[in-house]
């Protein structure tokens, strides 16, 4: 069965191996907006998100043959790698901050430390609950965001409607805050409620 998604970026992909600058802006048309969503929601930082997309976009027009259509879509790919970029930007952060810190003042106190333990606990929890969740409501949530795609996306890579994939979302946002909740963590587990209340969902 034909995939367009798949022989769209494998065009691209040769169009990139040949020098096609033309490949190159179809690409970053149709995936930055993607990838640069997805920086946003990781740095909280428009200029590093700025940065990450111009990088992600340099690395793949200088090793287009690194993407390999027939194991992810190029968007997905994209999205891989500007996700990495953010959060080696964010652990560059944090330990730019550590070092502050210490020329400031000392050593890290109890309470950075604590919080650095509860971040990653609830991360923890957070995979697990995604972990746990049914298959429809995971697939939504791994593609809003770790794949950086708005819910109309969502839609049409599932081959569901809008609203579907909406709810989708929303109900999975619902059981990981619960989860949160369940384990101690309140102020998180609010944080997502607050998301799922107001509707705050990539697209929406």
């Amino acid at each position: 069965m034909a995939n367009p998604t798949r022989d769209t970026d494998g065009r691209l992909r040769e169009g990139l191996m040949a020098g096609n600058e033309h490949a190159l802006a179809e690409a970053y048309d149709g995936h930055a907006t993607a990838v640069y969503g997805l920086a946003l929601r990781i740095t909280n930082d428009h200029g590093v998100a700025e940065d990450i997309v111009q990088d992600v976009f340099l690395d793949l027009w200088q090793r287009p043959e690194r993407y390999d259509p027939d194991a992810a879509s190029m968007r997905g790919w994209l999205c891989m790698i500007g996700r990495r970029r953010a959060i080696d930007w964010l652990r560059r952060q944090v330990t730019r901050d550590k070092y502050a810190l210490i020329l400031a003042g000392g050593p890290p106190t109890v309470a950075t430390v604590e919080e650095d333990v509860i971040a990653a606990t609830v991360l923890k929890v957070v995979r697990s609950a995604v972990h746990d969740l049914p298959t429809p409501h995971r697939e939504a949530i791994a593609l809003a965001y770790y794949y950086g795609l708005t819910y109309r996306e969502v839609a049409q890579r599932l081959q569901i409607p809008e609203g579907t994939a909406k709810s989708r979302l929303r109900s999975g946002l619902r059981r990981i805050a619960d989860r949160l909740s369940a384990a101690g963590f309140g102020a998180q587990a609010a944080g997502f409620g607050t998301r799922v209340e107001t509707s705050q969902l990539p697209g929406g």
